[in-house]
């Protein structure tokens, strides 16, 4: 019987995710990832394989003012600091991508806080 490592979960739950997601000029992918330490947050657009804009717990605006990168209110900051960037270059519209982590939780708190700064998903 082979068991399935929770890590191959979540890279299987991303592949069936990115089937779907893509990210255009007009419309950027705003991938999450997240570890056990930080959360990292980019606008990518797919066509162009390039990064527009990108935050995390470990930028140096961050850094000194969370008391710990592994929390709500890291993933908070982080979502608003993203939209931000994003909604200085003129990007209003974008998908959400999870990566493959489930909607809850760290995650959830980003893509609150990114809606909630001016980004539009």
């Amino acid at each position: 019987m082979s068991t399935v490592s929770r890590k191959q979960q979540t890279q299987k739950r991303h592949r069936r995710l990115r089937r779907h997601l893509t990210g255009t000029a007009t419309r950027p992918r705003l991938a999450v990832f997240r570890s056990n330490n930080h959360i990292y947050a980019q606008v990518i657009d797919d066509d162009a394989q390039s990064t527009l804009c990108a935050a995390s717990t470990l930028d140096k605006d961050l850094r000194t003012s969370l008391e710990t990168s592994a929390s709500c209110d890291a993933s908070v900051a982080v979502g608003q600091l993203v939209a931000q960037r994003a909604l200085a270059k003129g990007i209003q519209q974008v998908v959400f991508d999870r990566g493959g982590k489930l909607y809850h939780g760290r995650v959830k708190a980003l893509a609150d806080a990114a809606r909630e700064a001016g980004l539009e998903f």
